[in-house]
């Protein structure tokens, strides 16, 4: 049996800072017994304004964030998925949202791009979110093998489109990471009841880590990073500050409760629509 963990930050505007904390949680977690640790949508830069990750990103392959995260995983022997960084894009003045897988000998094995990106104004507090003014999408629903079984990738307001979870299980997953910087409010609404929804409909664990508490630019984030089992289970959770969440992953736990309860197998997506 494997044992995975979500770290769980509240990232400011200084990388170097930011990294230091995140290699003491990846620290911890790996203390903990984990071999695959996930880290948060933005954990290397919650900058001032939007635009302050255009400035840091990097190529593929190069760069001292994508430097760090091969270092730690090859120096603490554990797969590691590096919530977010900036990546270049098509353009100077937009990234690519860049989740990056790398192996236990610190060697890239997947990059997921995210998908969706979050233009919201919540009518609530009046807080404003424009994502596409900075991030270029990601086109590609990304599975990669790993000792944890089938790896899916999401990224934060992916969680809310049941389609890509459905790719990731036509793709065969078994485990999906989610790094994330969900809002406090509509964290507060929403993230329990979606994260433990998309666990439960595709039959897998979810790695749920999230961004969680008060950010030098204003922002509150919600954090309850969380691991939750393929029946829906909440396994260990973190509903607040800086810190890390851990979980044993039993794959064969995955097929038996696909075996006697095989929702995947009764889909009826042939069905018409009545005129």
């Amino acid at each position: 049996m494997k044992r995975a963990a979500a770290i769980q930050m509240a990232s400011g505007p200084n990388v170097a800072a930011n990294l230091t904390e995140a290699g003491r949680l990846i620290s911890l977690a790996v203390e903990a017994g984990a071999g695959l640790i996930v880290l948060p949508e933005n954990f290397a830069l919650m900058g001032m304004k939007e635009a302050d990750k255009v400035a840091i990103r990097e190529r593929e392959g190069e760069g001292p964030i994508q430097a760090f995260l091969a270092e730690q995983a090859a120096r603490h022997g554990a797969w590691i998925v590096g919530g977010t960084i900036p990546l270049e894009a098509g353009d100077a003045e937009h990234i690519r949202a860049a989740c990056l897988v790398y192996d236990a000998e610190g060697r890239q094995r997947a990059r997921y791009d995210k998908i969706h990106l979050f233009d919201v104004t919540l009518e609530e507090n009046g807080e404003t979110y424009n994502e596409s003014e900075t991030i270029e999408p990601g086109s590609e629903v990304v599975v990669v093998d790993s000792p944890f079984g089938r790896l899916g990738l999401a990224i934060c307001y992916d969680l809310r489109f049941p389609e890509l979870f459905r790719q990731l299980a036509n793709k065969g997953v078994e485990l999906i990471a989610l790094p994330a910087a969900f809002t406090a409010l509509t964290g507060r609404a929403h993230w329990e009841a979606l994260v433990r929804a998309r666990a439960i409909e595709n039959v897998a664990y979810v790695v749920a880590a999230g961004q969680g508490g008060y950010h030098v630019n204003g922002r509150e984030t919600h954090g309850d990073s969380m691991i939750v089992d393929p029946w829906g289970q909440i396994l260990d959770r973190l509903p607040h500050g800086s810190g890390v969440v851990v979980a044993d992953i039993d794959l064969d736990k995955v097929a038996q409760t696909r075996r006697s309860f095989p929702v995947l197998e009764h889909r009826r997506i042939d069905c018409k629509l009545a005129s």
